[in-house]
């Protein structure tokens, strides 16, 4: 369950009531997420603002301080156009509020459903929207490094150690020397905007087979477009295990992508490379989970050897993949 802070309907009432949205009507705890806790809150409703929304507390693994560039890119890919839920501003007018010691934010609801097994016409209107969304994001004025490029993936297997490796997967210790090999080729130049960098399924809303919202934007960065592709192209691509290749998904989600923002020969050139560091980037903060996650945790933990299979496929075919 995601709800690690229990908040009573009294606190809720007061923390909505610093909203221009009228009264709270109901607010349901939120399952699905990790990292922090979440509700469906639903109220009385203004007439600029609506009547649902999702609160978010920050719980960890989001520095506070970086909250302003979350929120601020949400408001600006919202005015933009994009598929993007903004931020609810409360009547002081900002984004993020302290409540018991945590940050929460107020942001708008978006209907819609993550699927499970994409079709390819979902990942054509997934890669435009990406595209879009790089386009949109090219003025936006806050700036955020990526803490999770590939001389970070290098440096988390090496604090994991061959030998915790080793128990999670025989296999699994080949992959430091190609991540060595990866981050040391990395493709440098690129045509930069401000990047989603986890575009999973499920941070895709869809009504049937048009984007209805992109979300969790908590490691969007400054860094390559293509870079941004090929993650969401490993992630849309594969079945969840990583043992099968959907050729058909993948090429309509570059299709949908290039249909709004055609790739550069530099791009399209760098993409092997780029889709095996996104692989590896899953590799390793999976087997770091993995590792650190207690026995006895209530945590499903994710399999590094899902992306293991990404990484060696694209080793092996990603050039015939992105070929132009």
């Amino acid at each position: 369950m995601a709800v690690y802070t229990q908040l009573s309907a009294e606190v809720l009432a007061d923390l909505v009531a610093e909203y221009d949205v009228g009264e709270l009507v109901s607010a349901k705890g939120i399952a699905e997420g990790v990292s922090n806790s979440n509700w469906l809150v639903e109220t009385t409703g203004s007439e600029k603002n609506g009547k649902r929304f999702i609160l978010t507390m920050y719980e960890r693994r989001i520095d506070i301080a970086e909250l302003p560039f979350f929120l601020g890119l949400l408001d600006h890919l919202a005015a933009n156009g994009c598929p993007v839920p903004r931020t609810i501003h409360d009547r002081s007018g900002a984004s993020s509020r302290m409540l018991h010691g945590k940050a929460v934010a107020l942001i708008e609801f978006l209907p819609g459903v993550s699927v499970d097994h994409p079709t390819p016409q979902q990942a054509r209107s997934v890669g435009r929207v990406l595209a879009e969304m790089h386009e949109a994001a090219q003025d936006f004025p806050g700036t955020r490094a990526n803490n999770l490029d590939p001389h970070a993936s290098v440096r988390v297997l090496a604090d994991c150690g061959r030998d915790a490796l080793a128990k999670i997967d025989a296999a699994l210790p080949g992959v430091v020397p190609v991540a060595e090999e990866i981050a040391d080729g990395w493709p440098q130049g690129l045509p930069q905007s401000v990047i989603h960098s986890d575009l999973f399924p499920d941070n895709v809303l869809m009504l049937g087979d048009t984007v209805s919202a992109l979300i969790d934007f908590y490691f969007a960065c400054n860094d390559a477009m293509a870079y941004d592709l090929a993650v969401t192209h490993a992630a849309w691509s594969f079945s969840g295990d990583g043992h099968d290749y959907r050729a058909e998904v993948g090429q309509a989600l570059v299709d949908g992508y290039e249909s709004v923002r055609a790739l550069s020969p530099a791009e399209r050139e760098a993409l092997p490379v780029l889709a095996q560091g996104a692989a590896l980037r899953f590799i390793s903060s999976r087997a770091q989970d993995w590792i650190d996650t207690p026995a006895d945790a209530l945590v499903t933990k994710k399999d590094p050897m899902d992306f293991f299979r990404r990484l060696e496929f694209y080793r092996a075919n990603g050039a015939e993949v992105f070929a132009a």
